[in-house]
């Protein structure tokens, strides 16, 4: 296989740098959703193509090169995504790692894809060690520069998507055209490409049974976002706002093959926004319904999106946790992001609403978004009190390169983490030693981790939480929570103060 293999797609390992102690058993084990897209694309194509899991398989960085290496692949693919949305920025120092034991080896054609590439292809050419880096969704972008690779020319001024190198200038192809039927082009993920049984779902997902955890998907349904939120960055590959959908029944026919070949009750919808067109939530709950299959799923909702027809029907689909981006408790700071047009009223009066037809909310907060000041980041941790959800993140702001926020960020001259060589891209790590969020206008990003870390504790360690839990799930659960609890994240800063 490996003289003949066209492409290889890399998922480098990230988990240990990102999330420290946690990556052992708390984080999630994602499934590649983009990549197994790509390579289902590819195969279709007649290429042989193959996926190279290493942060499933627990590989290092030199392991990762020397199983590129061995492999042979006439392209080397590496996909960077992270575990939710707006994290491929974090992802970036694993790849780096990676591709230069690789470089070290040997000449090897790289490239690079996703939604920090797609943001700054420039930058990431010159700073990075691939040749290409591939801007936009990739699919076109990969099969035009193998094809210009394997014939020999290697004239890549019509590649779509590509940023290459010419003599001593930065040069780059024609923009890569959007997908546009989701249905013919990328019916499917991979899954034979890969081994289903290491992949590991949320622990709070699981929740009512902590001992399937191992039983996990993901599968997208939709791409882009048709909002605008200042602080995201999803639609980087996509040139801009939108959103594109899978049909009901090719999401169904998904399903089907999890649930019946793999096994699969677990299933995460990753889609920046599911519970938004309702033809498409309620023809996919309509069919899961007639299935019956018990399946335990989690979708991202909005305050502002949610409808009293979706919920029922949603709770018998499966859909047994939605996750809200409530982000902050001051309708001032909200509103200062553009994220929706909704004050505390609303917010509780949707949280009840999903909670009266049986489903648990996972409630997204952001602590020092450019408005925040001391009272305002309090007022968010009560209201996270207050509503007191089955599950909480807490982050603090990040202007994520390709969000609005980086470029205030930028034309405020606040420090970003790419401004030094530490903690350079691994600074966008929420849960990483050298995380550097943002400051406020008021307030240090000191401040702005410890009060989220506080926060954080006092969350989860809150008698109403613990005996909400101890209700709604068990004992076991709650002995889970207090072990998780224990874990406390090393922060950077904290050592320079001593």
């Amino acid at each position: 296989m490996s003289k003949n293999l066209d492409i290889l797609l890399i998922i480098p390992p990230t988990r240990l740098q990102v999330y420290q102690g946690l990556s052992n058993s708390l984080a999630a084990i994602e499934v590649p959703v983009w990549a197994g897209l790509i390579a289902n694309y590819l195969d279709a194509k007649g290429l042989n193509v193959s996926i190279l899991d290493a942060e499933a398989l627990g590989y290092d960085h030199k392991q990762t090169a020397k199983s590129i290496a061995e492999k042979s692949a006439a392209l080397n693919v590496f996909v960077i995504y992270g575990q939710q949305p707006s994290a491929s920025t974090q992802c970036m120092p694993g790849g780096r790692l990676v591709c230069e034991h690789l470089n070290d080896i040997g000449d090897f054609e790289t490239i690079v894809m996703g939604t920090h590439p797609s943001a700054l292809p420039e930058k990431t050419l010159l700073e990075e060690p691939y040749k290409y880096v591939c801007q936009g969704e990739g699919p076109y972008t990969i099969v035009a520069l193998l094809n210009e690779l394997k014939n020999g020319k290697r004239n890549f001024t019509k590649v779509p998507g590509l940023w290459y190198i010419d003599g001593d200038k930065v040069a780059q192809g024609p923009v890569a055209s959007l997908i546009n039927d989701l249905d013919k082009t990328l019916p499917q993920q991979a899954w034979k490409m890969l081994d289903m049984s290491m992949y590991r779902a949320h622990n709070w997902h699981c929740f009512d049974d902590l001992t399937s955890r191992e039983s996990y998907a993901s599968l997208q349904t939709s791409l882009g976002c048709p909002y605008k939120c200042s602080f995201c960055c999803i639609n980087a590959p996509f040139g801009g706002s939108g959103i594109r959908y899978w049909s009901a029944q090719n999401i169904l026919e998904q399903i089907d093959v999890l649930v019946k070949d793999y096994s699969i009750r677990n299933i995460k919808i990753p889609d920046e926004m599911f519970v938004l067109n309702k033809r498409h939530v309620i023809e996919i709950c309509d069919g899961l319904i007639e299935r019956n299959y018990n399946l335990n799923i989690w979708a991202y909702a909005r305050i502002d999106t949610i409808k009293d027809e979706y919920l029922e029907k949603l709770k018998k689909a499966g859909f047994n946790w939605l996750a809200l981006g409530i982000e902050s408790g001051s309708k001032h700071v909200r509103d200062g992001v553009e994220k929706g047009r909704f004050d505390e009223a609303d917010i509780i009066k949707t949280v009840n609403k999903i909670r009266d037809h049986g489903i648990y909310i996972c409630a997204n907060y952001i602590f020092g978004l450019p408005d925040d000041t001391m009272e305002t980041m309090r007022e968010t941790l009560d209201l996270a009190l207050e509503i007191n959800s089955e599950w909480a993140n807490f982050y603090c702001a990040m202007a994520y390169p390709g969000s609005q926020l980086h470029a205030l960020a930028q034309s405020k001259s606040w420090q970003l983490p790419e401004d030094n060589a530490e903690p350079g891209w691994i600074g966008y790590s929420q849960h990483a030693y050298d995380t550097l969020p943002l400051p406020t206008e008021t307030l240090p990003y000191e401040q702005v981790l410890d009060f989220r870390d506080m926060a954080f504790n006092e969350y989860f360690q809150s008698p109403t939480y613990l005996d909400m839990i101890e209700k709604t799930f068990g004992n076991d659960v709650v002995k889970h929570i207090n072990e998780m609890a224990q874990h406390k994240l090393a922060r950077r800063h904290h050592e320079k103060q001593k």
